[in-house]
């Protein structure tokens, strides 16, 4: 059963888009990979009434594919995005109501 993951990003203040660019571009860069390993994409939003957050949602296989993704080497080529955060991110996962 697919899986949709809402991650909330804290980003260091007034650097959301820099944040925003660099990750577009990481995820284009590294989509086969992702793809391979069971990731179906994401999509990027901007909380309205906080500049410095985002919330990222993807769709992923199974919660297990995600976090076999998450613990790959793979995931160090995203290090410079977890290095303009203000805060640890958060992630929730969530599966539709049967």
């Amino acid at each position: 059963m697919t899986v949709k993951v809402i991650v909330e990003l804290t980003v260091q203040p007034g650097r959301r888009d820099e944040l925003v660019t660099l990750l577009k571009g990481l995820m284009a860069q590294h989509s086969s990979s992702m793809h391979a390993a069971g990731w179906h994409g994401s999509t990027l939003h901007a909380v309205v009434d906080d500049p410095d957050k985002i919330i990222e949602i993807s769709e992923w296989d199974s919660a297990e594919a995600r976090d076999a993704a998450m613990q790959s080497e793979a995931m160090g080529a995203f290090a410079p995005v977890f290095e303009m955060l203000a805060a640890p991110f958060s992630a929730t996962l969530v599966t539709e109501l049967q």
